[in-house]
Parts: C-alpha cells; structure tokens; sequence
C-alpha cells in the first residue's frame, strides 16, 4: 500500500481544482442535512402538538381540516355527557374552539395570513402545554400570541409584544399575553376571546370541541359522535389528526427532496468532471508506480483514499456552515412553524454522504486512470 502522506501531498498539487472537490461536496452534504432536518422538524413539530388523551370533535366531512369544519354551538355542553371526560377542580376539561385563518396586520402595516383561535379559558386545561409567559390571558379585544407568532408573520418579536397593537380588518385588537407550547404549531398562533372572534370572524357556530379524557377513554367520544347522528359529528384522537395533516405535506417534503436532489446532481456532476481531468493527467505517474511494484488495487486505494479526505473536508466545511445557518433556524409552514435543529440523524446522513461522494464517486474516474495496460500507459503524455 501506498502511505497516506502520498494522497494527502497529492491533494495540494493543484489548489483550484481542490477548492471546486471541496466546494462541490460542501455544497451536496449540506443540501442533504437541509433536507433530513425539514423532514424531521416538520414531522416532530406535528407529533409534538398533538394528545393521544385529546379527541376533537368535528363536523362530520372535515376530518382532514379543523378550519373548514362547523359544529353547533349545544355540542360543547352536550359533550359533558362523554364518560371519562377529565376536570380540573371540579371544570371538565372541554374547549369549543373557533379556528379561522385570515390576514392580520401589524402596528407597521405589514399583513401577513394568521391562523387565530378563539378560546375561552378553559382551553388551558385541555391544551395542557400552552403556559403564560407574559402578560395575561386575552377579554374583550385583545389577543394572546405565541412567542412564535413573528416568524409566522415575519415581523420582529418587538411587533408582537404585550400592549402592541393588531388589526383584523378594520378591528383594532391590543396583545394582553405571550404564551408558549414548546415544540408544537400553538406557538404560532394567535388566541382571542372566542366570543370576541366569532363576532370578528361574523361566525355563529364553532370549528370543533376538544376535550382531554381519562387515559383509555377515547373510544367513549367516538361512540358519542356516532350514536349522535343529530349533531352530524366526527370524532379522532388530536394526535391521528395531526399524523393525518402529516400527510397532507407529503407533496412538499418530496419537492423538497427533489429541489435537493436536482442541485446535488449539478454539483455531483461538476465533481466527477473534476475528478475525471484530475486522475486523466496522472495515467503516467500511475503506470511508473505499477513498474515498481505497487499494485492497480494500491494505487486504487490511495486514488480513493485522497477523494475521501477532500470530500471529507468538504463534509466538515457544511457541518460548520449548517450549525450558523441551519440549526436552530424556524422555518414557516401554513399552520404554525418548526425549528430546523442538526440533530444525530441529521448528521449521519451528511457524514454518510461524505463518505459515499469521496468512495463511490471516485470508483469511476480512478478505474479509468488506472486501466490501460503499462506499456501504453508509460508511452502517454
């Protein structure tokens, strides 16, 4: 075998072609831990939000979409009758809840699209992660904000302070509270009064009602909206819904593949072609080594060893780069948003992928530099 001192001498012989090797997988590993972290933040912020203890009820038809689902308002009082129904000194833990999704405006004038619940203060002993971390609960025009809540919007946490002010159309609404769920779409919202928001929203019914039960009790909710044809309710369990949600963004984790996928090939690509020229000039310098006695396999070997510490460092440059621009970065999607953190997984696939680009992706132009026979390989220029 070749000692490692060749491949590593060897990777400086010319620096502009080092930088593109290093610059190309950088660029590759990097698109790849993107891709693994939008898929695992957007899956574990979704099943972060939901309780298996939680059931909402739906109109019957909207099982896939709370903001388009209408239940009367005699549903909230006639789910009490739900056995198993959990309560908090002595108040049973059911919130009928207005969810709606419309512009809203800031003190600045910037509009952006909001998803708004209307609660009244039981919703907390149904949404047990949401806590108050400032301020106080929301009455009559005013709100209570996630402390995610810009991002969504896109303005500065500033905008969206206690006693700044938001306008729903032409309503004016003053900010009572900043509150937190970690890890779930709540952190995004916006909470008003519900009496306040379904006279803004024009409403006269609510989107759903949620109530926590009793561990093994769901069923119960089930059998209540199916003996309850009246109410035209749908019963499902909060975490399958947000697992059913999951799916509906399917289609956007695959563009987001592809996206990476398409701009990883022209920089794959871009690498070979580099690789290719890199290997072709040096037939000669191989074939004086086989005439001394080191073996094709060898000289296989070191060419790939010497693919690898490029790539690799390459791989190094993009865990870097990710850490100051990828972790801990939130990115906004329809219902809320999610943080995109470089966790083990994440990391192991861009190590993977380094590894991979630095093997496989030098097999090719390493066995064309070393096939042709040794008299024609010395007799090359």
């Amino acid at each position: 075998m070749l000692p490692f001192t060749y491949a590593l001498r060897n990777l400086f012989r010319d620096p502009a072609r080092l930088f593109q090797t290093v610059g190309g997988s950088a660029v590759v590993v990097l698109l790849m831990m993107a891709a693994v972290a939008l898929d695992d933040g957007m899956d574990r912020v979704l099943a972060a939000s939901g309780s298996p203890r939680n059931v909402i009820l739906l109109g019957k038809g909207s099982e896939e979409s709370v903001e388009r689902s209408e239940v009367s308002l005699e549903v909230e009082a006639a789910a009490g009758a739900i056995p198993g129904v959990a309560s908090v000194l002595g108040v049973e833990a059911i919130s009928g809840e207005i969810t709606y999704q419309a512009p809203i405006r800031t003190a600045s004038g910037h509009e952006s699209q909001a998803l708004m619940r209307g609660v009244l203060e039981r919703a907390l002993l149904v949404h047990t992660t949401v806590a108050l971390r400032e301020g106080s609960f929301p009455g009559p025009d005013e709100v209570m904000v996630g402390h995610l809540a810009h991002r969504k919007l896109g303005v500065s946490a500033d905008e969206l302070g206690v006693g700044q002010l938001l306008y729903f159309g032409d309503s004016e609404t003053r900010i009572s509270g900043i509150f937190e769920a970690p890890g779930t779409v709540l952190e995004s919202e916006i909470w008003f009064d519900r009496n306040n928001l379904a006279s803004l929203s024009q409403r006269d019914s609510l989107s759903s009602v949620t109530l926590r039960l009793d561990e093994g009790k769901t069923d119960e909710a089930e059998l209540f909206a199916f003996q309850r044809n009246d109410l035209e309710l749908s019963a499902i369990r909060e975490d399958r819904y947000y697992e059913k949600l999951g799916l509906f963004y399917e289609p956007i984790k695959v563009m987001t593949w592809v996206t990476a996928a398409l701009v990883a090939a022209g920089a794959l690509f871009g690498g070979l072609n580099t690789l290719y020229a890199a290997f072709a000039s040096r037939i000669k310098e191989m074939a004086t080594l086989q005439s001394i006695g080191y073996t094709r396999l060898a000289l296989l070997a070191s060419l790939v060893q010497e693919s690898l510490l490029a790539t690799l460092t390459g791989t190094l440059v993009a865990f870097v780069t990710g850490y100051f621009l990828l972790d801990g970065r939130t990115v906004p999607f329809s219902i809320g948003t999610f943080t995109l953190i470089l966790t083990p997984s994440v990391i192991a696939w861009g190590l993977v992928t380094g590894l991979l680009l630095g093997s496989v992706g030098a097999l090719p132009p390493a066995i064309r530099c070393l096939l042709p026979s040794l008299p024609k390989a010395l007799r090359s220029d």
